[in-house]
């Protein structure tokens, strides 16, 4: 059952709580215009997401986009011996799609979740019809678009010039803005896949936050325990793309 209070005003935004018994958190569905969330919500279907489902890989054909309700996505990068790197981060802000936004059908990246979560799935046909009448959500998923490229441009700057404590700090800064808490939920090795580098650098990079009292690492998890000293182990990466995300979305209001 689609519960989706509105207001009378013709452009009214809806308040959706919930889709099919589902609580929304995605960013960018929450306030559409009352005639855009008529259109699209009813084709949402609501799905988990465990770590290492993978949303779109690399080359395929993108039968699906998916409005991430929680947990986190990666999205990476692959080379022809099997290595990769991450290039984006995407939460409940975000969407897996973005292709088909250009008319595109197939993805250059693989999008794999690694911290398990939610999502409300829509056909790639059922998302190309709604952009025809849903101007606000078009615009909102070109917006995330740029955030995106921003992230990709930034990120394989920050791999090339920066430590990997340094890049560790910024990933971890990025994961908790889209997980909320303390806590994210990650083993070293799956640290050392995002972060194009060994596992043995990792381990040092995670002990000198460590030992800083940044953060303290379990098996499994990472504890963020100084979040403004976090912020200042990292690299200028974080606070760029910050920036001008605070930028883009003030132009946007």
């Amino acid at each position: 059952m689609l519960r989706v209070p509105t207001r009378t005003k013709k452009n009214a935004t809806t308040s959706v709580s919930q889709v099919n018994g589902q609580t929304v958190h995605n960013k960018i569905l929450l306030g559409l215009p009352e005639t855009e969330s008529s259109v699209v919500l009813p084709k949402l279907q609501f799905i988990a997401l465990p770590v290492r489902t993978v949303l779109n890989e690399a080359g395929d054909t993108i039968k699906f986009a998916f409005f991430m309700n929680d947990g986190l996505a990666s999205v990476l990068s692959l080379m022809g011996d099997g290595k990769s790197v991450e290039v984006g981060l995407s939460g409940n802000e975000g969407f897996v799609g973005l292709p088909l936004l250009a008319g595109l059908s197939t993805s250059p990246t693989r999008v794999i979740i690694q911290v398990a979560g939610s999502a409300f799935r829509l056909s790639a046909k059922d998302l190309r019809t709604s952009l025809e009448e849903c101007p606000v959500l078009t615009a909102r998923l070109q917006r995330f678009a740029q955030e995106m490229a921003l992230q990709a441009s930034q990120v394989a700057a920050c791999n090339r010039l920066h430590e990997v404590d340094e890049r560790l700090a910024r990933w971890l800064l990025m994961s908790q803005d889209r997980l909320g808490g303390d806590l994210v939920p990650l083993t070293q090795e799956f640290l050392a896949h995002m972060l194009g580098t060994r596992r043995a650098s990792v381990t040092v990079a995670a002990g000198v936050l460590q030992k800083a009292r940044l953060i303290t690492y379990t098996r499994g998890s990472v504890r963020v325990q100084d979040r403004a000293g976090l912020e200042d182990a990292s690299c200028e990466c974080y606070r760029i793309m910050t920036r001008q995300i605070e930028k883009w979305n003030a132009e946007a209001s």
